[in-house]
């Protein structure tokens, strides 16, 4: 009789830390059809499929630079440049828009606009290529590495337009370079491009983590970089990889920005950094790294776009909506500590107690 109560009381035990659970891990779930209900409640504009695709355009630049910060901080890092690198990203391709002019052949090139996304994509990567190299070969810590880039790569764009906005990037079809605000304002089945660019980079990173060696050596390398090390996964160059991917990804959301805007100022992407890293902590990611998917940080970052919109919507104060995302950002911050900081307790107090009566014994 006693084993079979206390057996009950451990499946009850069981089932509720269960539901407990799935309450906890889809939070962000929940949160966003908290969010659509309140705001359509209080706004009739709110609930609409124009405005689902307009919201769902400013996502697109928090979401890509998300995907990015997730594979970092899966391996247990941080990459605070990724808002400079957007700004950077935008201000390269503005230069390049604006015609290279050659002075000693008196010649202005025009490049078209592939050439121009392929040299961001290239300039993001390299900024990703020094943040991985000094945090994995000369063990600078990532918070450090990537802060000092933060630096350089917006004061590389600053300097590079004197302060100054480049505007007009829509080209002339007698130069060739038309088509830069394709990315911004075109659609495809009525669907912004930038959220159909969001959704590609969000399918490939997702196959990624999911169905490769890469994948699992990026969450084996979060969960223990050593243990990872001694079982023949390739630690420094994962650690390089996932910087480099993190730059394209800030590059790619600093050419759609730019492209929503058709300008391109070098203060551009200032604070995105830390709008990219609450969508991760909010879609359930873990900042020791290890734990973290794809699906949860989308729904974070829509979480934090559809409240910023849906607070302009209803003529909330620019500084209340501030306060209001912040108070978002410590909640899920709270929640994350409640999911993954209880559960190395348990796992150590399990040993703990069988071990115990042993020398008793």
């Amino acid at each position: 009789m006693t084993d079979i109560s206390s057996t009950t009381g451990r499946t009850g035990a069981s089932s509720g830390f269960d539901l407990g659970r799935i309450l906890l891990e889809g939070r962000a779930f929940f949160a966003l059809i908290a969010i659509i209900a309140v705001f359509s409640f209080l706004s009739p504009v709110y609930f609409s499929t124009a405005n689902f695709l307009i919201m769902a355009s400013h996502v697109a630049i928090f979401g890509l630079l998300a995907i990015g910060m997730l594979l970092v901080i899966l391996t247990g890092g941080i990459d605070l440049s990724v808002g400079s690198t957007l700004g950077l990203a935008g201000v390269i391709a503005g230069f390049l828009m604006q015609g290279v002019t050659l002075e000693p052949l008196g010649i202005i090139l025009y490049p078209p606009v592939w050439v121009v996304v392929v040299l961001t994509c290239l300039v993001g990567a390299f900024i990703g290529l020094l943040n991985g190299v000094l945090i994995a070969f000369f063990k600078v810590p990532a918070f450090v590495a990537t802060l000092g880039l933060l630096y350089v790569a917006r004061g590389v764009a600053l300097l590079m337009t004197n302060g100054l906005t480049y505007n007009n990037l829509g080209g002339r079809p007698e130069l060739g370079n038309t088509g830069f605000q394709w990315l911004g304002f075109n659609r495809l089945f009525n669907v912004p491009i930038g959220v159909l660019v969001l959704l590609v980079v969000a399918l490939i990173a997702s196959v990624v983590l999911s169905r490769t060696a890469f994948g699992r050596w990026i969450y084996s390398t979060g969960g223990n970089a050593r243990a990872a090390e001694l079982s023949g996964v390739p630690v420094q160059r994962v650690q390089v990889l996932v910087y480099v991917l993190s730059g394209i990804c800030a590059a790619i959301a600093g050419l759609v920005l730019s492209s929503q805007l058709t300008s391109a100022g070098p203060t551009a992407g200032t604070t995105y950094e830390l709008t990219a890293i609450a969508a991760v902590v909010i879609g359930g990611a873990a900042l020791t790294g290890g734990r973290g998917t794809v699906r949860g940080t989308m729904l974070g970052a829509f979480v934090i776009g559809f409240l910023s919109d849906g607070l302009v919507i209803i003529g909330v104060s620019s500084y209340w909506q501030t306060v209001f995302t912040g108070a978002v950002i410590v909640f899920a911050v709270l929640l994350n500590s409640i999911q993954y900081g209880r559960r190395p307790t348990r796992t150590k107090a399990v040993p703990a107690r069988t071990s115990q009566p042993a020398p008793k014994a």
